[in-house]
């Protein structure tokens, strides 16, 4: 039977042996909550402070080069050590990781919230993300050793997926609700009550796996840490500065090395921070780097169009975070849906057809304006790029994780999300060098329809980049991702 076999007659790697007790119904349930309320928690936090920067800049004085930092920082340190943090919860326990790293997270958004000036803010965030670090890798490592049955693990996977998909959405409307009705501090209050739920819920409900008894690869980890933080700093800093900027360059080198002896390492030491098994498979390699470059056309696409709703159509806060409702819900029903069909057609008609609505969607974001409006010119794109999102989504993460043994589940879950947090840098740095680049030249318009025509114009450019990450990413997939139809599998196994 193939490697990449999804759904097969065969038991799977990851099933339930046969004379082992049923785990029970409820109590798996009330586990995928706190699991999900645990994920959307790290990633909606990516977003949630978007919308209330203002306010913060305001309330704290920050200045305009300091305030990105609010956001870059948690990124920062949330990318730089999630290989860690997976290879962490597979020695000292999963669920244990995840409550220590959700309380952590939950002290520092409630430090964050009380910050009275830049520096207590900054360092609540980098808290911040060494708890989503630590937490994060283990959320689909327990979901994969909780749920054995395929279906049943597809269709929380599926609700993962559309919690990981839609929380940075969500995480734009909660900021400006929370911003126009109560103040930019409450974006990082309302953690604590849902991170002390989950503190104290996940010991209780969550079933610990078995541990795999070894020691931290720490040159690993050194290296590693130190090449994605560089390589994360490195986008940042481009955004900001440029891409030509020394530093910024130094960055790139420095990551580039980093990596490779973290390769070398891995490959020499008894038990890796990262299996090169998991990259050796190419379908597999194809779909972390398909996630990488979505992530990038998604998150440049968060930025810029956050910043033409709220500064080209003069949207509040509240109206903008509104506005990306007709992207959050189809994410939302087609990462339902999308399990429920996996097992019927497999993933390969899915990872084709739904990455052509996220283009089409992209591709009209790219003939933005200055008489673009919301309903007509805004409103259509974020449906397409919804529906497309939410059915490639699943089946890429199904595609990648459901024939993960089981001691490679926590550096599988880590990879991917470091996967994403890398590609939503890259996405957003490339977009604001596109945008900085195009609003170098000012319309030659008087007033503000000079203005509002100039970020037109670099919105329009930034999301060509964008364009070009999403195509990327569906050329590898249509390339390299070829998981077996399941009859095909089926037929192998009964062979």
């Amino acid at each position: 039977m193939s490697e990449n076999t999804l759904t097969s007659s065969a038991p799977s790697r990851l099933e339930t042996p046969v004379n082992a007790p049923p785990p029970n119904n409820r109590r798996r349930q009330l586990a995928l909550a706190v699991i999900l309320a645990c994920q959307l928690m790290v990633i909606l936090d990516a977003t949630v402070v978007t919308i209330a920067l203002p306010g913060i800049q305001h309330a704290l004085g920050f200045s305009s080069a300091g305030l990105s930092w609010v956001m870059n920082i948690y990124s920062l340190t949330f990318g730089g050590l999630l290989l860690l943090g997976g290879r962490a919860g597979d020695i000292f326990g999963r669920r244990r990781l995840l409550a220590w790293g959700i309380a952590l997270f939950t002290l520092a958004s409630l430090a964050g919230g009380l910050a009275t000036n830049p520096t207590e803010l900054l360092l609540a965030r980098v808290a911040q993300g060494v708890g989503a670090a630590v937490a994060a890798p283990s959320t689909l490592a327990l979901i994969v050793s909780t749920f054995r049955d395929p279906v049943e693990r597809a269709r929380a996977i599926g609700l993962f997926s559309a919690m990981s998909a839609s929380g940075a959405t969500v995480g734009l409307i909660v900021g400006g609700l929370l911003t126009s009705w109560l103040s930019w501090r409450w974006v990082m209050f309302i953690n604590v009550p849902f991170g002390v739920l989950v503190t104290v819920l996940a010991p209780r409900v969550v079933e610990e796996p078995e541990r795999r008894p070894g020691r931290l690869d720490l040159a690993g980890a050194a290296t590693a840490t130190g090449g994605m933080v560089s390589l994360v700093y490195g986008f940042i800093r481009a955004a900001t500065i440029g891409w030509s900027d020394t530093p910024t360059l130094v960055c790139f080198a420095a990551a580039a090395v980093l990596l490779t002896v973290f390769v070398l390492v891995e490959r020499r030491v008894a038990q890796p921070l990262l299996p090169l098994s998991l990259l050796t498979d190419k379908v597999r390699a194809g779909g972390y780097a398909a996630m990488a470059l979505l992530a990038a056309a998604m998150f440049g696409m968060f930025f810029f169009v956050t910043q033409y709703l709220q500064t080209g159509l003069g949207m509040s806060p509240m109206k903008a975070g509104f506005g990306f409702l007709p992207l959050a819900v189809p994410i939302f029903a087609g990462a339902r849906l999308a399990p429920r069909l996996v097992p019927k057609w497999g993933t390969r008609p899915f990872l084709l057809a739904a990455p052509v609505l996220l283009i089409s969607g992209m591709a009209l974001l790219t003939r933005v304006n200055a008489h673009t409006a919301y309903v007509s010119g805004v409103m259509p794109s974020l449906l397409l790029f919804g529906l497309g999102a939410g059915f490639t989504m699943v089946p890429l993460s199904l595609t990648i994780l459901s024939t993960v043994r089981p001691e490679e589940s926590g550096a599988a879950s880590g990879t991917l999300q470091t996967m994403q947090q890398a590609g939503g840098s890259l996405g957003t740095a490339v977009g604001i060098t596109a945008f900085t680049h195009a609003t170098s030249h000012p319309s030659a318009l008087p007033g503000a329809a000079g203005l509002h025509a100039t970020l037109a114009h670099g919105v329009s450019l930034a999301m060509t980049c964008s364009l070009g990450l999403a195509a990327g990413a569906f050329l590898v997939l249509a390339l390299f991702v070829r998981p077996p139809r399941p009859e095909r599998s089926s037929a192998r196994a009964q062979a």
